[in-house]
C-alpha cells in the first residue's frame, strides 16, 4: 500500500450506487480487509461470538441491531490480524456502516473514524433502473442484470443451468422506499465527512469510476 493512501476507508452511497465493484478495486490495489457489515454479521452469529450473540437475538425477531451492538461488531472485527498495519495501526475498508450520524460519532469515539471517504453518486432514477433490472440466480447466486449483463439464455444461469429470479426487493416500490430511508438516514453523512469526502460520478462506465476512486484516495497516478 503506498505511504500517501488511507488506511481507513468508507464507502458511501445509495443501494445499488456500485459500493461493492469498488469495494474489489480498493481491496486488490491496498490489500485493505474489506468489511461489510451484513457479511460481518452472518459470520459472528455463525462462530457464536459474545457480540453475534447479543446481535442474533434481535435479528431474529426481525428488528434492527442497535448501534452499539454494530459498533461493538466492528471492534470485534478489527481486533482481528487482516485489520492490523504494520505498525499496529487499525486498517480497514467500511461498507456499510456508519448508516446514521449517531454511528458516525460512534466511530470516531472509539478513535476508528476515517481517513478518506468515498462518496458514489448517482441520480436516483439510475439507481432504480439499476437495482430493478437485476436478476438472480437460484442456485449459484450468480447476478445479472437485464440490461448491463443479460445471461446467454432468458431466464437460465449461464453457471450452473438454474432458474434467475426478481427478487421481491428488487422491484420498483420497495427499491424507491430503501432509496427514500437512505435519504433521510445516510445522505447527512456526505456533510457530515465533508472535510475526509470525496465524491465520484458514480453513473459513468464501471472502470471510469474505478480509475477515479484510485485517484482520489491516491493510489494511482
Amino acid at each position: 500500500m503506498s505511504a500517501l493512501a488511507p488506511s481507513r476507508i468508507v464507502l458511501l452511497g445509495a443501494p445499488g450506487a456500485g459500493k461493492g465493484t469498488v469495494a474489489k478495486v480498493i481491496k486488490s490495489e491496498l490489500g485493505l480487509a474489506h468489511l461489510s457489515t451484513g457479511d460481518m454479521l452472518r459470520s459472528a452469529v455463525k462462530e457464536g461470538t459474545p457480540v453475534g450473540t447479543q446481535a442474533k437475538t434481535f435479528m431474529d425477531r426481525g428488528a434492527l441491531v442497535p448501534d452499539d451492538v454494530m459498533v461493538a461488531l466492528i471492534e470485534e472485527r478489527v481486533s482481528d490480524a487482516d485489520c492490523k498495519g504494520t505498525k499496529g495501526d487499525v486498517q480497514f475498508l467500511l461498507d456499510g456502516f456508519p448508516r446514521t450520524l449517531p454511528q458516525a460519532d460512534a466511530l470516531a469515539d472509539r478513535g476508528l473514524g476515517p481517513h478518506k471517504v468515498i462518496y458514489l453518486n448517482v441520480p436516483k432514477e439510475v439507481v432504480v433502473a439499476r437495482l430493478s433490472g437485476r436478476r438472480t440466480c437460484l442456485g449459484c447466486g450468480t447476478p445479472y442484470h437485464i440490461e448491463h449483463r443479460p445471461p446467454q439464455k432468458a431466464g437460465v444461469c449461464d453457471v450452473c443451468a438454474s432458474e434467475l429470479v426478481h427478487r421481491s426487493d428488487d422491484h420498483e416500490t420497495p427499491i424507491r422506499k430503501r432509496l427514500d430511508a437512505y435519504q433521510q438516514m445516510t445522505a447527512p453523512l456526505v456533510g457530515h465527512y465533508q472535510d475526509v469526502l470525496e465524491t465520484i460520478d458514480g453513473n459513468q462506465p464501471p472502470e471510469v469510476v474505478a480509475n477515479s476512486v484510485l485517484y482520489a484516495i491516491g493510489a494511482s497516478s
